[in-house]
This record gives structure tokens, C-alpha cells and sequence, in this order.
């Protein structure tokens, strides 16, 4: 990530939300592609060495996006995104999971609902993540699993991305 582009990340227990803002260095329609294409998701949503593998995607409001985050020794960790509304372009909601492989969802491990906005801060993209867990529990047991390191080295990999993009 080049210095100047703005990141945070804050984690508020009282109302159970984790809040990531995050700069790109590339246009919004650009950003927007790479967080709703299959083969562009792929090659970015998982934190190194982790890869993504999509099963399925269907990126509209009712759709769905099943994928596995396969880490070096070819295990799976299967997540789906459940997209409950969606305005191009500007941002989308999604319920966030783990699941099996089949896509059912793993109610031992904490559900999120993401409302994610894509900002034009010309000529860059100011993406911001506001995360919702059902308890405080839920949001610090991802806490405890690492998010904020996973989320950063994804985010950096969507970083590679576009500069291999534009």
C-alpha cells in the first residue's frame, strides 16, 4: 500500500461493527469490477498465502457468491456472501459466512452483515466496509481469528491487482 492512501480500521463492541476504510490507487469502476467479478475476486480475496477459488457467484440482489479460501496445502475454507441489495457501482450488502462446501452456513461461526461504498476520490476509490456481528462475542471471536491482519493482506492484494490492471 503506497503511504499517502487512507486506511482504518476500528472495531466498536457497543454496536458490534468492525469499520475498514480503504484507498486505492485506481478508478472507481475498476474497484467495483474487482469486488463483483468471479475471475477478478480470485485473484485477490484471501490473505497471502491463501488463494480464492470461486464455486459459484451470482452477483445480484437474491445471488450469491460461494467460494473456498484454500491455504498452501490445498485445504479449503469454504464462505459465502449472501447479497441482499445492491446499487452499481456505489455499494452492495451481503450477509458474510463460513460454509461447507455445498454452501450451507456454519452457525457455529460468527454471520456479519457487510454494507460495502465505493467512493470516487478521483483518480482513486475510497471503499469502505462496515461489518455487523450478531454479538459483541461474535466480533471479537473474528478479532481472535485475526481479521484485521487477513483483511490487510487481502486488501493488499487487491492492491497488486490494479496495478497490474491499470
Amino acid at each position: 500500500m503506497k503511504p499517502d492512501l487512507h486506511y482504518s480500521y476500528q472495531i466498536d463492541m457497543q454496536t458490534n461493527r468492525l469499520t475498514i476504510r480503504r484507498e486505492f490507487d485506481a478508478p472507481k469502476d475498476l474497484v467495483w469490477e474487482c469486488y463483483t467479478k468471479a475471475e477478478l475476486l480470485d485473484q485477490w480475496f484471501a490473505p497471502e498465502p491463501f488463494t480464492a477459488k470461486t464455486k459459484s457467484m451470482a452477483f445480484e440482489e437474491g445471488g450469491h457468491w460461494h467460494f473456498a479460501m484454500v491455504d498452501p496445502d490445498g485445504n479449503e475454507h469454504w464462505v459465502r456472501f449472501d447479497y441482499k441489495s445492491i446499487t452499481p457501482k456505489d455499494g452492495y450488502r451481503a450477509q458474510d459466512a463460513f460454509s461447507d462446501a455445498n454452501g450451507s452456513i456454519n452457525r457455529d461461526m460468527p454471520v456479519s452483515t457487510w454494507d460495502v461504498t465505493f467512493e470516487d476520490a478521483s483518480p482513486r476509490t475510497l471503499v469502505q466496509i462496515i461489518s455487523t456481528y450478531e454479538t459483541p462475542e461474535a466480533l471479537q471471536q473474528v478479532v481472535d481469528m485475526g481479521m484485521k491482519e487477513g483483511m490487510e493482506a487481502t486488501l493488499s492484494g487487491l492492491d497488486k491487482l490494479l496495478a497490474k490492471l491499470s
